[in-house]
């Protein structure tokens, strides 16, 4: 069986697709009303609020598919602000032709993801479109989170002297969908590293309050990433080469590409700019959860050369790290 057009004319078949294959997965009281939006509770706070849309080829990867990665990305950027991730919704655009099985898969792993990072998708709409005009399945999750009183994140609070963490290795979600689609060689093993960070995060802020702001280093990389702290917030960064974790077989995929692991994309792993005097503290907590156990000081902000990222080579020298001007690998996420 295949998706119809007629699955998304708001009919019957309409009617069977919501019934059958998102109420069975996503069942809960606000969803259940089926109304033409989601009536929530939310606890005391300031709202995250966070969308985005991911259309990445191939549907499943090593690590993680489409669904998965819909449901840990817009988590992750809530949970980036210090927010504690509650509801999602969920927007499915898919091509006519798509097999049902495909879909059911891509909705099961949704509810898994879902489930494990403990938020609840509320509302949603399904459009479908002619064959040829969306890439088998497209889909957008918009979140909400809380925020905690007394939880100010962001860039605005860097300052010369913190330290800069990464939570685990860098470049193995870009370079597991870049082998997918180009079969670099069937001894490499990579696979994404998909994530929900939004407990790894609590974690942290429960144990100082010492964390400056957070990111998580998607498309466009790490480098990406520091560039963005550095012009916003005026100062300079610089790396330690010989401190950044890297997988050996993404080192290697990279050199044989020509590719610099700092700009690869990054789909569980956040970056922390942190007090200095709590680094320490803050490594060793992140270590101790499974999301964090490779957590690594990468370098320090400094006053020096303001807007600009270096990094120190292990040669001893030192370069410019640029902000990317294109994307290396359209469709990651």
């Amino acid at each position: 069986m295949t998706i119809q057009l007629s699955h998304g004319s708001g009919g019957k078949l309409s009617a069977d697709l919501t019934r059958d294959l998102l109420l069975p997965r996503f069942a809960n009281a606000a969803l259940n009303q089926l109304e033409d939006q989601a009536v929530l509770s939310m606890p005391p706070g300031k709202i995250a609020f966070s969308t985005d849309s991911f259309v990445v080829s191939p549907l499943f990867f090593p690590g993680g598919d489409i669904g998965e990665l819909a449901v840990n990305g817009t988590v992750n950027d809530i949970a980036m602000s210090g927010a504690k991730p509650l509801y999602l919704s969920l927007g499915l655009i898919l091509e006519a032709g798509l097999a049902i099985a495909t879909l059911e898969r891509v909705l099961d792993s949704i509810a898994r993801a879902a489930k494990t990072a403990g938020v609840t998708i509320v509302t949603g709409d399904t459009k479908v479109v002619e064959r040829g005009n969306c890439d088998k399945l497209f889909i957008n999750t918009s979140g909400i989170g809380v925020i905690q009183a007394g939880i100010e994140l962001g860039v605005k609070n860097i300052r010369p002297g913190d330290k800069i963490i990464i939570s685990g290795t860098i470049g193995d979600h870009g370079i597991t969908i870049l082998n997918q689609r180009n079969k670099l060689g069937d001894n490499i093993s990579l696979k994404s590293d998909t994530a929900p960070l939004n407990g790894l995060i609590q974690t942290m802020l429960e144990t100082t309050r010492g964390i400056h702001t957070l990111r998580d280093p998607t498309r466009g990389g790490l480098a990406m990433t520091l560039n963005e702290f550095s012009q916003g917030a005026g100062v300079g960064i610089e790396l330690w080469e010989e401190n950044l974790p890297i997988t050996s077989q993404v080192a290697a995929s990279c050199e044989l590409l020509g590719i610099d692991p700092l700009y690869v994309a990054n789909e569980g792993k956040l970056v922390a700019i942190v007090a200095p005097d709590g680094a320490d503290s803050i490594l060793q907590t992140m270590r101790q959860h499974k999301y964090g156990k490779n957590a690594t000081i990468i370098g320090e902000v400094v006053p020096d050369h303001p807007a600009i990222v270096t990094i120190q080579t292990s040669l001893g020298g030192k370069r410019i790290v640029d902000m990317p001007v294109a994307e290396q690998l359209p469709r990651i996420c």
